[in-house]
């Protein structure tokens, strides 16, 4: 076998190895970490985990000076498993590829590091294992926005009468005026859907029937643009968009999902505010659920003056 070929599925601590900068650097190593989650673009992938294996090595910066023992110089092995286990709790991922990157981009926020093996693997999906591996270095990654950069909007909800008053608009313009960015939610249109007696069938059926409903309501006043991811979402509103969410994607891949079914619709959208420590989210039209995680204000539509 020759050597290239032998890399190719070496450990990442051999390839680190093999290519070695002329600046020596130290490497920590986690080997065969495996967990079990939700993953997975295939249908099939959905509803049920599998596992996963990770392998990763971290170039850091050697030390000057004596270590003295302290666990503070150094760049700790929990801070690798840490940025697994984040990436984890953050959503459900379709690709290994992105869990990869995401994995590397926070290991290369840690001051020590300076370049990253990772190797993730499925292990329950054939006869072998089916991975994935990458490597950044620190002039590679692009920071992210910390969570504590993200604007903090305001959220309405509104009712299929409040989507189709006359007053939509103006509610709308008295709203802007504020310094937050605004994200409207809707609940499912007022058509009959298909009743399948599945639950989890009927959930993707209820779903887009309120996405359905925020496209009507973009039609209604056409600033109002329909966002369906958080990447869409934090660009809208850094950008001064007035959002509509159409909730599938967001539902679907939140690892800690919402308990409220898309049929209670205040509820869910009372949900997806909490995810943005709200302080208040305006509901013109609609009956306020109880224990719904975030304050709540409800305003009649004949009443609704904001």
């Amino acid at each position: 076998m020759s050597s290239e070929v032998r890399l190719a599925f070496a450990h990442p601590s051999e390839r680190a190895e093999a290519t070695s900068r002329d600046v020596p650097l130290d490497r920590i190593s986690l080997r065969d970490h495996v967990v079990e989650v939700e993953i997975g673009a295939f249908q099939a992938e959905r509803g049920t985990t599998q596992r996963i294996c990770f392998n990763v090595v971290v170039e850091v910066q050697p030390l000057t000076g004596p270590i003295d023992d302290d666990v503070d110089r150094i760049l700790s092995y929990d801070r690798v498993t840490e940025a697994i286990g984040h990436e984890l709790s953050e959503e459900r991922l379709n690709l290994l590829e992105t869990l990869a990157e995401r994995v590397a981009e926070r290991i290369l926020l840690e001051p020590q590091a300076m370049r990253v093996f990772v190797r993730i693997e499925k292990l329950d999906r054939g006869p072998g294992a089916l991975g994935v591996e990458i490597v950044r270095g620190r002039d590679q990654v692009e920071p992210h926005d910390h969570d504590d950069d993200r604007p903090h909007p305001r959220l309405v909800y509104l009712s299929n009468a409040a989507i189709a008053s006359e007053n939509l608009s103006g509610w709308i313009d008295q709203i802007i005026a504020g310094d937050r960015p605004l994200v409207l939610c809707v609940g499912a249109h007022d058509q009959p859907r298909p009743m399948t007696g599945h639950r989890m069938t009927q959930r993707r059926i209820d779903l887009l029937a309120i996405e359905q409903n925020a496209w009507a309501l973009a039609a209604r006043d056409l600033r109002c643009k329909v966002v369906a991811t958080r990447t869409e979402l934090d660009w809208a509103m850094k950008n001064g968009q007035i959002c509509v969410w159409a909730p599938s994607k967001i539902v679907l891949d939140a690892v800690d999902g919402p308990s409220a079914a898309p049929s209670d619709a205040v509820a869910l959208a009372a949900w997806f505010a909490a995810t943005f420590a709200a302080e208040e989210m305006l509901v013109i039209g609609a009956d306020l659920p109880p224990d719904p995680g975030v304050p709540l204000r409800g305003v009649p539509v004949e009443q609704a003056t904001l």
